[in-house]
């Protein structure tokens, strides 16, 4: 890994004022709001032996994703691909940011106070299986201390913006095209008859939301500059589908395609960015997987399904078992689940989705939120204080999980 300025950009992210959440199992709430889980039992262990193509795309919320309903669609090859995919519609990440997000989803873990916190990685275990396996990023691994939650994770190859070059360079990183290349370089590399694993980590999607070109809206404020660079991450989307397809591999190769958190316009007060809020907008997340000639149509899953369910997901489709320590499950189990997400930048939050429910809880304040996002998917109604029974319930689940 090439050692480069990043102009400040080298601080740490695991400063924490919340103990990391520990996995604890609780009975139902008072009034069931499980919901419906769509059963994708018959997709463990079919991508044994493909290959796998994990990609984080940088800061993006569901909601933005013509995937997801939102016109314009600004990411087309997303849509291409979920049409053969199973598009999970209630997917969470773990905590607003990259960093501590990327460790949940490489070692089912939740954060804590450590990046290099000792874990059994999903790529160790894929290389332990005879995978290659190698980790490529736009960006810098000296940004917020990236390097520590990446290095001695199982990766053969781990390379950053220093040691790809590229043809444009900022203090973030390189263009995608040159991230792309490199990949594609790097499998041409592999020796034949053993599968690979690599995981691309773009930058296109941070602010301040730089893209090489002009996108295709017009650049009136912020929010269409985040979307015309969620335009241009997906032509380097598209780019990687067509030298796996160039290459003969399409019907070869799983992909896994998350986003690592969401970022805010303003749709609640103060919310802008993604670190500092737990609303839809900064946790809600894509998460698709597609296996061309696997899953022959789109299967929209309706379960609610966290980040850190991606290691164990991804092995039970490789026809692994998650090794024992995973605080994730596989997303293919049908039974219900919550999903956990905090943040503690500032406020120190901690909130959960169940079902319908989402809950909020203000751990310095004492201020709880509770919303129904069957009929609020906006979170502007707080029924915390017309549903206290329930919201106490939650409440002791989440200070339960951060004790």
């Amino acid at each position: 890994m090439a050692r480069v300025d990043t102009g400040g950009l080298d601080r740490n992210a695991w400063t924490a004022l919340i103990p990391p959440p520990r996995a604890i199992h609780f009975a139902r709430p008072p009034r069931g709001t499980e919901g419906v889980s769509t059963d994708l039992s018959q997709f463990r262990g079919a991508g044994s032996g493909r290959n796998i193509v994990l990609i984080s795309l940088e800061s993006t919320a569901a909601q933005y994703l013509g995937v997801y309903g939102a016109s314009p669609d600004v990411m087309p090859n997303l849509s291409a691909l979920a049409r053969s995919a199973i598009v999970f519609d209630n997917a969470y990440a773990v905590y607003p940011e990259s960093i501590k997000g990327l460790f949940s989803i490489l070692c089912s873990a939740y954060p804590g106070f450590d990046g290099e916190a000792p874990c059994r990685s999903m790529p160790a275990v894929l290389s332990g299986a005879g995978y290659r396996t190698g980790l490529f990023h736009s960006g810098r691994f000296l940004y917020l201390g990236m390097e520590a939650v990446v290095r001695n994770r199982g990766f053969d190859a781990l390379e950053d913006a220093g040691d790809i070059g590229g043809n444009r360079h900022s203090s973030f990183g390189v263009d995608e095209p040159s991230t792309v290349a490199r990949i594609l370089q790097w499998i041409d590399s592999l020796p034949a008859g053993r599968p690979f694993f690599v995981t691309y980590l773009p930058i296109a999607g941070h602010h301040p939301y730089e893209t090489p070109e002009p996108g295709p809206l017009p650049e009136r404020d912020d929010f269409a500059r985040y979307r015309n660079a969620l335009d241009y991450g997906d032509l380097s989307l598209g780019a990687l589908m067509d030298g796996i397809r160039a290459r003969g591999l399409e019907r070869k190769t799983l992909w896994i395609v998350l986003g690592d958190h969401g970022e805010a316009f303003g749709q609640h007060d103060g919310n802008y960015g993604h670190t500092f809020q737990l609303y839809d907008e900064n946790v809600h997340v894509p998460f698709l997987i597609a296996a061309p000639g696997l899953i022959p149509r789109q299967v929209r899953a309706s379960q609610v399904v966290s980040l850190i369910d991606t290691a164990p997901t991804v092995l039970d489709l490789a026809g692994m078992g998650a090794p024992t320590g995973y605080q994730g499950r596989s997303m293919l189990d049908r039974e219900p689940r919550m999903a956990l997400f905090f943040a503690d930048y500032s406020l120190g939050l901690v909130g959960l989705r169940d079902g319908s429910r989402k809950f909020i809880y203000e751990m310095n304040s004492g201020r709880a939120k509770l919303f129904d996002l069957e009929r609020d998917p906006g979170e502007r109604s707080n029924l915390a204080g017309s549903f206290g029974e329930e919201s106490r319930w939650y409440r002791q689940v989440v200070l339960g999980l951060t004790r």
